[in-house]
């Protein structure tokens, strides 16, 4: 059987890549590929200070080890183009090339490589011997794939989505025609996902008269000055914290809500919570940005909105609410595309054939 070391953070870690490596760990591919997991990072370490120094030295070390113990014939490398992950990961690439191992390099978003060392020629340049020495470079979105294009058209390029585990279908909701409109956020409560623009939508749609409620799930750096701004609009009787959700808690906030606010302006790849929304009939109102319009297209499974734009996330918010059929619509649209194109089904057959292309 095949050994593939992946590389990536605490399989335990609450973030994106942890969720993907345990989709890998959990779908059909162990019956014909052995995995052996290689922690990097500090995602799911409580670490001191001269715990995470010697981290940083020890790691490639321990990794050697690895590859001398376990023979991998394949290293798949999760990383990201940010400097923090693109600077560590390259001593791992570089080990695994001198060792003989092919290497699967997987792009979770990130900057595009013409704007990550822009304006800096020496370090684009290293940029692109780091990227051709790899067997294979595996993006998230069509849009990265035709920026990787041009920066060097050498590269063998693949586009994988994210995908999830789909779940039973929700039940239609008993007065749809009638009932508050349900909004929800779950995500990162960090200033760039535009959750201050979701807090002013809804106080423009409720001062419009329309009667709604938002739950916001999560936590992170903003929460107080969130906290804060819903006090000051007045809307402390309209707005649910959630606090972090997971599980059943989480399936219970989307089963619960018609719209997923996510007006976004961080560069992000391909957010679960969005194929999450849409597996549960939550109609996204997002902006189109990283993979986003890969997965949905404006008007047919939600609507887009402008960066930083309250006013027009307001709008999009109060048209759902007037045309519940609309919104219906919407969400069986959105649950018959994940289930089309973003299962975890769909996922292994991707890396499967991904893998088998290394060997040939």
């Amino acid at each position: 059987m095949i050994t593939i070391l992946l590389l990536g953070p605490s399989l335990g870690a609450v973030s994106g890549v942890s969720t993907h490596l345990n989709q890998l760990l959990q779908s059909t591919l162990p019956q014909e590929f052995r995995f052996v997991h290689f922690q990097v990072g500090s995602e799911g370490r409580a670490e001191s200070m001269s715990a995470k120094l010697w981290r940083f030295l020890s790691s490639p070390v321990q990794f050697i080890a690895a590859l001398l113990k376990e023979r991998p014939t394949i290293v798949h490398l999760n990383t990201s183009l940010e400097p923090k992950s693109y600077w560590r990961d390259i001593v791992y690439l570089a080990i695994a090339k001198l060792m003989g191992k092919k290497v699967l390099y997987q792009v979770h978003g990130g900057a595009l490589p013409q704007q990550f060392f822009e304006g800096q020629p020496l370090r684009t340049a290293l940029l692109r011997t780091v990227l051709r020495s790899a067997d294979g470079v595996l993006l998230l979105a069509e849009e990265e794939l035709e920026a990787y294009q041009r920066f060097e058209p050498a590269l063998k390029l693949e586009v994988v989505p994210n995908a999830i585990d789909i779940g039973p279908d929700v039940a239609v909701r008993a007065a749809p025609d009638v009932a508050p409109l349900a909004v929800a956020y779950v995500g990162r409560l960090a200033e760039n996902k535009g959750i201050f623009e979701i807090v002013d939508a809804v106080a423009i749609a409720a001062s419009a008269g329309t009667v709604l409620r938002l739950v916001i799930a999560g936590g992170g750096p903003d929460e107080m000055r969130l906290r804060a701004l819903v006090t000051a609009r007045g809307l402390d009787g309209i707005v649910t914290f959630a606090g972090a959700v997971f599980g059943a808690q989480k399936a219970a906030v989307w089963r619960d809500a018609d719209v997923f606010a996510f007006p976004t302006y961080h560069r992000e790849g391909l957010p679960y919570s969005l194929l999450e929304s849409m597996a549960a009939r939550t109609v996204p109102l997002i902006c189109a940005v990283g993979a986003i319009p890969d997965v949905m297209q404006d008007g047919v499974h939600g609507l887009f909105v402008a960066p930083q734009a309250s006013e027009q996330l307001a709008e999009a918010i109060m048209r759902l609410d007037r045309d519940r059929a609309c919104l219906r619509r919407m969400g069986a649209a959105c649950r018959a595309r994940a289930v089309e194109h973003y299962s975890v089904e769909r996922l292994a057959a991707d890396f499967r054939r991904a893998y088998r292309g290394l060997l040939r």
